[in-house]
């Protein structure tokens, strides 16, 4: 009969105890070259426990948990690896495991930190699941520019292979993985799981059609388990700890902790780690020390370029996936971008439609041409003054709606989150 996962000395912080991190807990407190520090911080004991149960054991605790992507669609992670083990596919040969560090988002730099930091960590969850699903190969494909990222996720490659978390009989258990590294060459639409897959194979960075869904026909036709480095980072601690445990951090409905990334106005921007639920109020003055000297919060774009623009109307509503939602905002990658009482919030949406439009590969023509007029109309709408731009935000939100419907990838469908949020918080003021 099989162990049931039980949590370790682990526990979720009480009031006045120091926070709980997960992703960023040896952060500054090990050497990231150093496997031997990784393992005297409790490195790899989730895998070898995790060798001790059978594989559905792991993606039905990591489902307990509620882990849900942190790369911004916040899919829930266990589902994800239970459909992949449960797809069969004779003729397509082994099932992959595909961790995506391309990360792209504007104002989003939360990856790099965690595998310049800790990438042993990353490798873990990625070996944990690779073994909960079943695959013996696994890629690590990263953003091309993040140098110091790929020679810290290469050194630590090499010591799992020397230390025998990585080969034939990992830990003289019947399981076996590969792992590779690829890099990317700076396309943001290559973040995009279907499109990643397609550069992997070595073809051109354009978008597949969903479905099928890559748990079905992913990397080279096979089952392939596609996340988010931050998400893997996570797997290690519910594996420990056990799925009560994670779900006593943040929100019912959404779970554990979160990777920020604060920009712009604010006091000291950086990286901070917290419980989902807090509100952006708590996350703005409690860690980057709240807006810059002398001003006031006007503003927040909220997950980066496909993300919302929301007004002080959100300060005090909880951060998670689903409070967000219900008010017309996304969390997305977690990145936070703040703008104070001088700046032209115009000028924020013309640089998103910009960066949309260089980033279109063109394979859809709702995307190719329709990401040309938004940002022909994004330029119009930053020389009108502020308070008569309404209309022209209303024909720029109509325009992104058609792109919505119409484009084939999740990039043509990004632009209507900006701007609508932009309609809703700040409508004629804009």
């Amino acid at each position: 009969m099989a162990k049931s996962i039980s949590p370790s000395d682990t526990k979720p912080s009480a009031p006045g105890e120091a926070p709980v991190l997960i992703a960023l807990k040896n952060a500054g407190k090990i050497d990231p070259a150093s496997l031997s520090e990784y393992e005297q911080a409790g490195g790899f004991e989730a895998l070898k426990q995790a060798l001790l149960y059978p594989p559905e054991k792991i993606f039905q605790e990591v489902i307990d948990s509620g882990l849900q992507g942190r790369g911004g669609a916040g899919f829930p992670t266990g589902v994800k690896e239970k459909l992949t083990e449960e797809s069969l596919c004779e003729e397509c040969g082994p099932k992959y495991v595909v961790c995506n560090a391309d990360e792209g988002e504007p104002g989003t730099f939360k990856d790099r930190a965690i595998m310049e930091r800790d990438p042993h960590k990353v490798l873990e969850g990625l070996i944990i699941s690779a073994y909960a699903i079943g695959a013996a190969q696994a890629y690590i494909y990263i953003r091309g520019e993040y140098t110091e990222s790929i020679r810290r996720i290469r050194r630590a490659v090499q010591n799992c292979y020397d230390a025998g978390y990585l080969g034939g009989r990992i830990l003289d258990s019947p399981f076996s993985l590969e792992v590779y590294i690829r890099l990317g060459a700076g396309s943001y639409l290559c973040g995009e799981e279907l499109t990643l897959l397609e550069s992997l194979e070595g073809k051109r960075g354009y978008p597949r059609i969903k479905p099928p869904f890559p748990a079905q026909y992913g990397l080279f036709g096979a089952p392939t388990l596609i996340n988010n480095v931050e998400t893997f980072a996570h797997i290690p601690y519910v594996v420990r700890n056990g799925a009560q445990v994670y779900r006593r951090l943040g929100m019912e409905d959404s779970p554990g902790t979160k990777v920020f990334t604060i920009s712009g106005d604010v006091q000291h921007p950086g990286i901070y780690e917290v419980e989902l639920g807090i509100t952006l109020r708590q996350l703005l003055e409690t860690h980057s020390g709240g807006v810059r000297s002398g001003h006031h919060f006007k503003a927040a774009l909220i997950g980066g370029a496909a993300g919302s623009l929301v007004s002080d109307a959100l300060l005090d509503v909880p951060m998670g996936y689903q409070s967000l939602k219900s008010q017309g905002a996304v969390l997305g990658s977690g990145a936070v971008i703040v703008f104070d009482e001088t700046r032209d919030l115009a000028e924020p949406l013309q640089s998103v439609m910009e960066f949309f439009r260089h980033e279109s590969c063109g394979k859809c023509i709702p995307c190719r041409i329709g990401t040309v007029f938004l940002e022909q109309m994004a330029g119009k709408l930053a020389l009108r003054p502020a308070g008569s731009r309404g209309e022209l935000l209303n024909e720029m939100t109509r325009e992104a709606e058609y792109m919505d419907r119409t484009s084939l990838c999740p990039l043509g469908k990004s632009p209507i989150l900006s701007l609508a949020s932009a309609q809703r918080f700040f409508g004629e003021q804009l």
